[in-house]
């Protein structure tokens, strides 16, 4: 389903190399009760946060920076505060490269805008003490397009037309396919400027999918995580494509929300209305989608349905996920990860992300199944 470069040949070869040093205070995190561990949160009234030491790593998807310093931090205090002494810290390197340290053992979870693949999944038993990883989704945010235009603050875009735009078939602002859905605004004949990210990214496999689906005659070149257009200009992560959009005139490219900053941004054509992206937009587009069939049931992966009509609806929007093993060897490790997953997906653990990313938070039913899914962890 997902075009990737495959590189996972090379991974066996890393093998667990430069994992996480973690011990332990005492014994391992006792389980809690209201269908979750203690070690979930200090919400739940659980101790195990008491027992947990070291450093913790991850790495990943850049889109979910902003929520995973909050989580970090905010994790950190609380474990502080029952007595433990744990540091988790989260790499933005995107989402190729996340996984990429996640198969090869370099850190023990990772952040994902596009869920493993099969090849992946049977590549994760290597280092997953022989059980598969899965995914779990626990950062819901839309994809804005952006753009840095010199006298025009908002446009109305229409798939088809965005499209046109990144495969470089519009390559004038004042085109007519653009003013006809802005007749108020003032155009100019400003050269188009694409910008797209120069890392395999999971925002880009979302944004491609959504130009895929909706616009397949303007944008052939299906759904991919490497960008497939040879030449213009491109940023190394979420910042970095943000950075060149704000530095040119007749930029646009697309990123997650939360760090669209003051650039303009697009309304998407959805049925016969144009609609901003919004966190309760993006969230009902996830509501309106199945899950994505045919894998384990600890492994939740949605499939978006992202040509959607629904009223109110934002379909580029991308659900990052978090990457775990289904088993630890060692009892430490295992433990931190479970903690610290359960806060993620955690009422709380939401709406910190919510209320430094601009995220929406996940549904009760999805946390419900997250977290059984967290909680079939084999540690030790």
């Amino acid at each position: 389903m997902n075009v990737r470069k495959n590189k996972l040949a090379s991974l066996a070869a890393l093998g667990f190399a430069a994992g996480i040093a973690l011990t332990a205070c005492g014994g391992s995190a006792e389980e809690g009760t209201s269908g979750a561990s203690d070690a979930g949160g200090a919400a739940a009234g659980g101790s195990g946060y008491a027992e947990l030491s070291g450093n913790l790593a991850g790495a990943g998807a850049s889109s979910m920076g902003n929520a995973q310093t909050a989580w970090t931090e905010t994790f950190k205090g609380l474990v502080q505060a029952e007595g433990g002494d744990i540091t988790v810290t989260y790499d933005p390197t995107g989402s190729g490269t996340g996984r990429e340290q996640f198969l090869s053992g370099q850190v023990k979870f990772a952040g994902t805008d596009a869920a493993l693949d099969e090849e992946e999944l049977a590549a994760s038993a290597e280092v997953c003490s022989g059980e598969q990883a899965f995914d779990l989704p626990v950062y819901i945010s839309p994809i804005a397009v952006v753009f840095n235009l010199e006298g025009v603050d908002s446009l109305n875009l229409s798939p088809e037309v965005i499209a046109g735009i990144f495969a470089e078939e519009i390559t004038t602002w004042n085109d007519p396919a653009i003013a006809e859905l802005n007749p108020d605004a003032d155009l100019p004949d400003t050269a188009v400027v694409p910008v797209h990210r120069s890392d395999d990214s999971g925002t880009t496999e979302n944004f491609t999918q959504y130009l895929s689906d909706n616009a397949p005659d303007a944008w052939t070149h299906g759904p991919i995580e490497t960008w497939p257009i040879d030449g213009g200009q491109s940023g190394d992560g979420t910042s970095g494509l943000i950075s060149a959009v704000e530095s040119g005139n007749g930029t646009i490219g697309y990123a997650d929300a939360s760090q669209a900053g003051n650039l303009g941004t697009a309304s998407v054509q959805v049925g016969e209305e144009f609609v901003d992206y919004s966190a309760e937009a993006a969230a009902k587009a996830v509501d309106v989608s199945p899950r994505e069939e045919g894998r384990a049931e600890n492994d939740i992966v949605m499939e978006l349905d992202r040509t959607t009509t629904e009223a109110g609806t934002y379909p580029i929007v991308l659900i990052s996920y978090l990457a775990l093993c289904g088993a630890y060897e060692d009892e430490a490790t295992g433990n931190a990860v479970k903690s610290y997953a359960s806060f993620m997906i955690s009422e709380q653990g939401q709406q910190v992300a919510a209320e430094n990313a601009g995220s929406a938070p996940i549904s009760d039913e999805l946390r419900t199944e997250a977290q059984t899914a967290i909680d079939g962890i084999t540690v030790g």
